[in-house]
């Protein structure tokens, strides 16, 4: 096991740690052992993995439709990130893995899709497909009641992963980045891939 210790590196070399490593805005989290794939069906009926998106920066962000901000500001920053990418922006594929199956049917997220971009995917896993990659994401997700009989929200985890072009998790951007220091991660991520 390799340690960072200031500028030294004892017992090998962790990738973050090595001299020419990107520096992130993000935390990095490059060697992870979770996260490892999100197998689900999206909101056009195909099935998804990380290998339909070779080349491609993979960023996953857990959310819901109904959320009343959190995820319309991540999905919006998101396109705003893609956008100040420029040509490199279609070499991002943003993917929603809802956490509110009993809500976010696939019409409801094909409309919520095409407000911010048209090649967002929204994952609607069951519940019971969502327990299983909520854990193996170390993603916190929780129903809260409201005061009104079957009007509920829902506490969840708010940061995006981010994969690199060969599908390996490099990094988890908390909310509330801003759109230019997610940009430049993608950018260094491309670059180094």
């Amino acid at each position: 096991m390799a340690v960072c210790i200031g500028s030294a590196v004892v017992v090998g070399i962790l990738p973050s740690c090595a001299p020419d490593a990107p520096k992130f805005n993000a935390v990095d989290i490059t060697g992870a052992e979770y996260a490892r794939d999100f197998p689900l069906t999206d909101h056009l009926g195909q099935r998804r993995s990380f290998k339909d998106f070779p080349g491609k920066i993979v960023a996953v962000f857990f959310g819901f439709a109904q959320c009343p901000d959190v995820c319309p500001t991540t999905m919006a920053e998101m396109a705003q990130v893609k956008k100040l990418l420029g040509p490199d922006g279609q070499k991002l594929q943003v993917i929603f893995i809802t956490v509110d199956p009993q809500r976010d049917t696939a019409e409801v997220m094909k409309a919520y899709m095409a407000n911010f971009d048209p090649t967002f995917l929204a994952l609607l896993p069951t519940p019971e497909q969502l327990e299983v990659v909520a854990k193996d994401f170390k993603v916190f997700y929780k129903r809260v009641d409201g005061s009104a009989a079957g009007r509920y929200t829902m506490d969840h985890t708010a940061g995006t992963y981010v994969f690199d072009t060969k599908g390996r998790i490099r990094l988890f951007s908390r909310y509330g980045s801003s759109t230019q220091e997610i940009a430049d991660d993608i950018k260094a991520l491309l670059k180094s891939s």
